[in-house]
């Protein structure tokens, strides 16, 4: 079985607005609606769980009911860290999806993710340990301490930005969740990388520009601009 674990507890301070960015609506939508309808129909997830802060689980719950998002097995409240909510996630896929193998873990404000991307995470999960799809920086990009002379020169070819989602064994990666400290997992920045410093294979996969998280109000527009046309 396979388990999509939805983020859905930040609040986009970034955007400037008076709601979190994955509930602004977008044509008569709200964006994470747009992302649920994705893993809804992708014929290798088999259950959803929503992570979403306790002042917004009913206006989740009604778009769910209301959009006929069927795989919606559980919801768990999001934590103090990223982190922390992907570990709530994962003690309710464990509860409402015990059947687990894989379990997927991606932002509700990254709507335009596709279902190749998805499928190879999947694939990357079960022939490895996990999987994250990268793109290739395209800037130089420079190491420096204090903002204010470089450092240390890093090799492009050898950089890659990682996107969401991330896939894991569900196993492994809920045992590490258990059994580190709770520090360690407030200051985890990204979903593979406490899989990673705990020994599991992580494979990349590729990425898409197109897979974007929407961040600022320019991302907004151009997600605008891609549902209009």
């Amino acid at each position: 079985m396979n388990t999509a674990i939805i983020l859905a507890g930040g609040v986009g301070s970034r955007m400037g607005v008076d709601k979190p960015k994955q509930y602004l609506i977008v044509n008569e939508k709200p964006i994470i609606v747009y992302c649920l309808e994705i893993f809804e129909k992708h014929s290798e997830i088999d259950k959803i769980v929503i992570v979403v802060s306790d002042e917004w689980k009913d206006y989740v719950e009604e778009n769910v009911k209301k959009y006929g998002i069927s795989k919606v097995c559980g919801y768990a409240p999001a934590g103090k860290t990223r982190q922390h909510s992907i570990f709530n996630g994962l003690k309710s896929a464990e509860e409402n999806a015990p059947d687990t193998k894989v379990c997927i873990v991606h932002d509700a404000a990254r709507p335009l993710v596709s279902d190749k991307i998805i499928s190879d995470c999947i694939i990357g999960a079960t022939e490895d340990d996990g999987a994250m799809p990268v793109i290739t920086v395209k800037d130089t990009v420079y190491q420096s301490k204090d903002g204010k002379s470089i450092d240390h020169l890093l090799k492009r070819s050898e950089l890659f930005a990682g996107q969401a989602p991330e896939s894991f064994d569900f196993k492994k990666y809920l045992d590490i969740h258990n059994s580190v400290s709770d520090d360690e997992i407030a200051s985890t920045a990204g979903s593979s990388e406490i899989a990673y410093r705990h020994g599991m294979n992580i494979r990349l996969v590729e990425g898409s520009e197109r897979n974007f998280k929407i961040t600022t109000v320019e991302d907004l527009e151009t997600f605008e601009t891609i549902i209009n046309s």
